[in-house]
């Protein structure tokens, strides 16, 4: 992943969320279905699991991450890609 011409490396967990959410971008995904995509309908806690690996994309992707540009939190939903 590149990020303003320069390589970011990301985790395995990060590099799907923002695979996801890019496939998806200008769409709302809310938790639940994010949760599923990532880690399947068994997994507990992964709300709270999800704002920690949204929190460290944010920080290697955004220009300033507790002003995200990118990837948008749509208040008790979930996320959304900005798509442009």
């Amino acid at each position: 992943v590149t990020v303003a011409g320069r390589e970011v490396h990301l985790t395995p967990t990060e590099y799907a969320i923002l695979r996801y959410l890019m496939a998806h971008a200008g769409r709302v995904v809310t938790y639940p279905t994010l949760v599923e995509a990532l880690w399947g309908d068994d997994y507990r806690d992964g709300h709270r699991t999800l704002r920690v690996h949204i929190a460290q994309l944010r920080r290697k992707v955004e220009p300033a991450p507790a002003h995200p540009i990118y990837i948008l939190t749509e208040p008790r939903i979930g996320y959304r890609f900005r798509a442009e």
